[in-house]
């Protein structure tokens, strides 16, 4: 049957209208939030949309480099630093205790630091901030231990999701040991609205809830959260499944605290973990903050995209 040409474009048209209406375009659906950065002294402020969301702190006066502070969605902080009980957990943050005699981890720069040497905004394209850094492991009168390598990219692929992509690199400069301990590796404190203890919630990839169920399980990721004026937000850390040590498990605290560590599970209890000069660690680690519960935010389908990438 033959339509009328001016009646079948008008169909089409019309048709064409509710099409767009009910399925977002490539474009909506692939935008990303502008994101900024800027090196004032020792620090390096990353904004998106505008909005102020973290700074790379990496002074010389410092124990280690780290976030501070990592702004949710909400614009508050969901992480802390200098806890009374704790003051060396600044924010987000990576070091370790027992390197070789050294505690490159709690507070007492004459006990070790990790110490920032070369930290640079490598890119700002608009759809995302890549910052690098060099920081070489010291204390008076030792050998350093370790020189390790970062790269950080940070993305947004929505308004209610932030990411920090966490990869290091870490090269023995001499044979290292590390004794078993908790104070170790790529961490995260909470801030104290959001912990366990204050009606926050923890829960693993496979659902297991609070340090009673998440300490020393295995899981490829954990998020920990809480609700703020009625919504919920809150972070979340992954670990890739190809590190150099995989698959470690938890060291979890319900006040706050949480870390993918193998340094307190080695294999060899007796002796601790070891490094071999001149054979380098690599280490990534994605970092999400987020609005709403991790079903919400589509936690496994972000971890899902982190191991394809």
């Amino acid at each position: 049957m033959a339509y009328p040409k001016s009646k079948y474009i008008t169909g089409l048209t019309g048709l064409l209208i509710i099409f767009l209406m009910l399925v977002p375009s490539a474009e909506k659906a692939e935008a990303q939030s502008t994101i900024t950065a800027e090196k004032i002294g020792s620090k390096i402020d990353v904004y998106i949309d505008g909005r102020f969301f973290t700074s790379y702190k990496f002074s010389e006066y410092e124990k280690y480099p780290f976030f501070y502070p990592v702004n949710g969605p909400s614009g508050a902080s969901v992480t802390s630093k200098r806890n009374s009980n704790f003051p060396h957990h600044s924010s987000l943050f990576f070091g370790a205790d027992f390197v070789n005699g050294g505690n490159y981890w709690q507070e007492g720069l004459e006990r070790g630091q990790i110490l920032s040497v070369n930290a640079q905004i490598e890119e700002k394209n608009g759809s995302r901030v890549v910052i690098t850094d060099e920081c070489v492991w010291v204390r008076p009168d030792a050998e350093s231990p370790i020189k390790d390598t970062r790269r950080i990219t940070i993305t947004s692929p929505d308004e209610e999701i932030y990411i920090i992509d966490f990869t290091i690199s870490l090269l023995p400069l001499q044979d290292v040991t590390i004794k078993r301990n908790n104070h170790s590796l790529f961490s995260a404190r909470m801030d104290p609205d959001l912990a366990v203890i204050n009606g926050g919630e923890m829960v693993n990839a496979e659902g297991d809830r609070g340090e009673e169920g998440t300490f020393g399980v295995m899981s490829p990721w954990i998020s920990y959260f809480g609700e703020r004026g009625g919504r919920y937000e809150g972070i979340t850390i992954m670990q890739h499944p190809e590190n150099d040590w995989p698959e470690a498990p938890w060291f979890t605290r319900d006040y706050g605290f949480f870390s993918p560590t193998p340094i307190y599970w080695p294999e060899d209890e007796s002796d601790g973990t070891f490094m071999n000069k001149g054979e380098s660690i690599h280490l990534s680690y994605r970092v999400i903050i987020h609005a709403g519960r991790p079903e919400e935010a589509g936690i496994s389908d972000f971890y899902t995209r982190f191991v394809g990438e």
